[in-house]
């Protein structure tokens, strides 16, 4: 049998190559293959081949309209595909609900925080807590969470009264208490200052060095993706144009030319 043939696992069981390289036998977590999603005559994706290693911290870069998010909601089942197939952990996930995604490990934190303006920092802690824990233990997680965000002390207050930056630090935090293998963040720093920038990159590093959660982060400030990436991938048009580290990545001519505006006259 061939490498890239499939490995037959019983009498009608057989899998896809993308589907063998994710699983207990590789440290591949997530495989998209061929990912494609169409709107009408305009193309998101355009046969996406992208994978994530158990525990990495991945960025994604590209211009406005590259299919950065798209991706994002291809992986999370907020969007199905056109065409092509995600796996994750070794199991064709593509036709399963968000809410089934999120029981195998998959959880996300969107560009605008989601939380609830109108319920208490601790009653949004506890939304995603009590699914699966309650009594003393569901009080001690919840108060993990809030110390984790940097928010003791403002329990009682109404999320609508927090900073931004002290919103996507609780919405963080309430999607890492779901215990993810893979975190997905969208834009995370957006209209942040420095200081509350460098706040996040602290609590994304923690997340993944001391519990060993993968990430995939969408961001266009390219010193917090230098802050925090192991990998950077570049989209463009709908499709990965270039992967390495940031500093490769910025000194690409190319990617130069399509995500920071420069001509071929420009800066060398």
């Amino acid at each position: 049998m061939s490498e890239s043939e499939p490995e037959s696992l019983g009498a009608n069981v057989r899998q896809t190559a993308a589907e063998m390289a994710t699983g207990d036998r590789t440290d591949t977590l997530l495989q998209t293959d061929g990912l494609v999603k169409t709107f009408g005559g305009f193309t998101a994706t355009d046969e996406v081949d992208f994978s994530i290693e158990e525990g990495e911290l991945r960025c994604l870069i590209g211009p406005n309209g590259a299919g950065k998010s798209t991706l994002l909601k291809l992986v999370t089942g907020t969007l199905e595909p056109t065409d092509g197939e995600v796996y994750y952990d070794g199991h064709d996930i593509t036709e399963l609900d968000p809410n089934e995604r999120v029981d195998r490990g998959i959880s996300m934190k969107f560009q605008v925080p989601s939380v609830y303006g109108d319920l208490t920092v601790r009653e949004n802690a506890r939304l995603p807590i009590q699914q699966f824990a309650d009594g003393q233990e569901r009080r001690h997680l919840v108060q993990e969470s809030i110390d984790a965000a940097g928010l003791a002390g403002y329990e009682a207050v109404e999320a609508s009264t927090l900073s931004h930056g002290q919103q996507q630090q609780l919405e963080i935090s309430m999607a890492a208490s779901l215990d993810p293998d893979l975190l997905l963040l969208d834009e995370p720093v957006a209209g942040l200052a420095v200081d509350e920038r460098d706040k996040i990159a602290d609590r994304v590093t923690r997340l993944n060095e001391e519990e060993g959660i993968a990430f995939i982060v969408i961001e266009h400030d390219t010193d917090f993706v230098g802050e925090i990436a192991d990998k950077v991938t570049v989209l463009n048009e709908g499709d990965i144009f270039m992967e390495g580290s940031i500093e490769e990545v910025e000194a690409d001519p190319d990617v130069r030319r399509i995500y920071l505006g420069e001509s071929d006259g420009g800066a060398q």
